[in-house]
């Protein structure tokens, strides 16, 4: 894995650990886990971080964050995770969350109107809501477990081609 690119722009555990605003946290922040770059912590991070950006609530970065202590999975990773759904992919990544959630609960996907306003909204938000709730724990939830599986099946993969390329240069 190309540890020395994500070393170069992860932050120093030692500031994070001790910038005055996390000192609540106590020794929870001291887990190397937290920081390391293993195959088992970016896996971890990955899975947490894919499953928060999903969650359609306010500071998502502090739940990935909890999520990576709970999980010990590289907090830089699961906390930058998030940034997928920004204001520029929300729409996207909602409206197909909304479809998922809609064909789990069978029920018909509302089209949107030609002109959005707040009316319709603040109208449809009844119906709306529990099938895009569902959709978005759901596909958090698959795309977390599927980036998990990938994470640990390539690093696999990448650790046993330097191993035969090693092998291989020493004949």
């Amino acid at each position: 894995m190309p540890r020395r690119l994500f070393k170069r722009y992860m932050p120093d555990p030692t500031s994070i650990r001790e910038h005055k605003s996390l000192r609540f946290l106590g020794t929870l922040l001291h887990d190397p886990n937290l920081w390391h770059l293993n195959r088992h912590s970016v896996a971890r991070a990955m899975a947490v971080g894919l499953f928060a950006a999903f969650l359609p609530i306010p500071l998502q970065m502090l739940v990935a964050a909890f999520l990576a202590i709970i999980a010990r999975g590289n907090m830089p990773i699961a906390v930058s995770l998030v940034w997928l759904t920004n204001p520029i992919t929300m729409p996207a990544v909602f409206f197909c969350t909304y479809q998922t959630g809609a064909w789990l609960m069978d029920v018909p996907a509302r089209s949107l109107p030609d002109a959005l306003t707040w009316e319709w909204i603040s109208g449809e938000i009844s119906t709306l809501w529990q099938p895009f709730l569902l959709g978005s724990v759901v596909t958090g939830l698959v795309l977390g477990a599927l980036a998990y599986c990938l994470v640990m099946m390539y690093w696999r993969w990448w650790v046993s081609r330097q191993w035969k390329r090693r092998k291989k240069s020493r004949m």
